[in-house]
């Protein structure tokens, strides 16, 4: 009889599909500000006290995302998202380009009755045309860090590369205040955080693949490139498995202690083997949707000190570049085990004109949480090594990712 059951369960799994999608590395908003010279001015004016002022009014009264004490910090660092892949919704397909943000849970792409810029220059997705489209009636409210978004609920059919979902919810978007999502390479989000993290009510799309059987295992996993444009891959995210081909050696599994975000236990944080922090173990994020490595403010000021970083006035951190190969190591213990980063990994390289700039990979955030302050493992950390999300066994798994370079 067991020997049925795991016959029938196998046969369910690998009857369905394993789906590579591509992600794409492009520059950043921060980057795009920067090169612009509208840096300085742009975080003065989004700063989520004055944002919060100037648009509260424009939302309906009772908007959940913009209620006090609920956490700014959502998705809070869009501005420096740099993978993005390709969805399509609706019958016939309408193209999106989006991020595969493991530190949400809502998808939601620009309507075409969006009334702001943003949507404007981003692809919009025009029910009227789908022969799929089903109407919701629900309203909804997403508050990022930096802005909100206030959209329609709406279902249709999704399709990431081969592999398709039939009636999937997602927000239209038809409010993007501010200008974030003006400057963004990107038309949308798709979360792949737990049930409990979504803003909107329903499933989130992972969950949706789970329940109608369109992956060969409750699994998905994240290859991040250091490199742009002559990496092959840039990155990949790969559906329903992992790709051996992509890491090297073991893969360490770590637990998730809750389920909302993919949160973890960190044990410990170490610069160079002797200047520790939260010796005693604390919680982090595994956050795909987050360029940077983020901490509490207290313990990222010291960090920064430990590494020689100096603070600029608009809140980041320069490196001098000509030290880099003499700057500290900096390790994180998951699960017992070290991921040690050198200068070349947690330091971000610009090009301003023809003057090369080094920016600290790590930043102050500090997000509350019923197990104390959270740290967020981005990109800076998930470019080093691959990344595997298993919500059959709720775990996350980490092995060292295999770059061109290493043959």
């Amino acid at each position: 009889m067991l020997r049925l059951v795991l016959l029938l369960l196998m046969w369910t799994w690998t009857s369905s599909a394993l789906v590579r999608v591509p992600l794409r590395r492009m520059s950043s908003i921060r980057t795009q500000l920067r090169a612009d010279g509208r840096l300085h001015e742009f975080l003065k004016e989004h700063r989520p006290d004055m944002f919060n002022r100037r648009y509260a009014q424009c939302y309906p009264p009772g908007t959940p995302s913009l209620r006090l004490g609920r956490s700014t910090e959502k998705i809070y660092n869009f501005m420096d998202a740099q993978y993005y892949g390709e969805i399509t919704l609706g019958t016939p397909e309408q193209n999106f380009s989006v991020v595969f943000d493991t530190g949400s849970a809502d998808l939601w792409v620009p309507s075409s009755y969006c009334v702001s810029q943003a949507c404007v220059l981003h692809k919009h997705f025009r029910a009227f045309e789908s022969t799929s489209f089903h109407h919701d009636g629900r309203t909804f409210g997403i508050h990022y860090g930096s802005g909100h978004l206030l959209g329609v609920m709406a279902r249709d059919t999704l399709k990431i590369g081969d592999l398709k979902v039939l009636n999937q919810e997602f927000g239209e978007s038809v409010y993007e205040p501010g200008s974030v999502f003006v400057m963004a390479r990107f038309d949308g989000v798709l979360g792949m955080g737990y049930p409990s993290l979504a803003e909107i009510l329903g499933n989130p799309v992972f969950d949706s693949m789970l329940a109608q059987k369109t992956v060969d295992e409750p699994v998905f996993s994240f290859y991040l490139s250091r490199k742009t444009r002559s990496s092959n891959p840039e990155g990949e995210l790969l559906l329903g498995g992992k790709d051996e081909s992509l890491y090297t050696g073991p893969i360490n599994w770590v637990p998730v202690t809750a389920k909302g975000y993919w949160q973890i236990k960190m044990d410990s944080v170490a610069v160079q083997g002797a200047s520790s922090f939260c010796p005693h173990g604390c919680q982090a994020i595994v956050d795909t949707g987050t360029s940077l490595i983020a901490g509490p403010t207290y313990d990222i000021i010291s960090l920064q000190q430990l590494i020689g970083a100096t603070p600029t006035n608009i809140g980041e951190y320069l490196i001098d570049c000509a030290r880099l190969s003499s700057l500290p190591h900096v390790t994180f213990v998951l699960g017992g085990t070290e991921y040690t980063l050198t200068a070349e990994h947690y330091v971000r390289k610009e090009m301003l004109g023809d003057r090369e700039l080094c920016f600290s990979g790590f930043q102050a955030v500090d997000i509350v949480s019923a197990e104390g302050p959270l740290w967020i493992l981005g990109d800076v950390f998930l470019s080093e090594f691959y990344s595997i999300f298993d919500r059959g066994q709720d775990r996350v798994g980490f092995a060292r990712a295999k770059h061109a370079t290493e043959g």
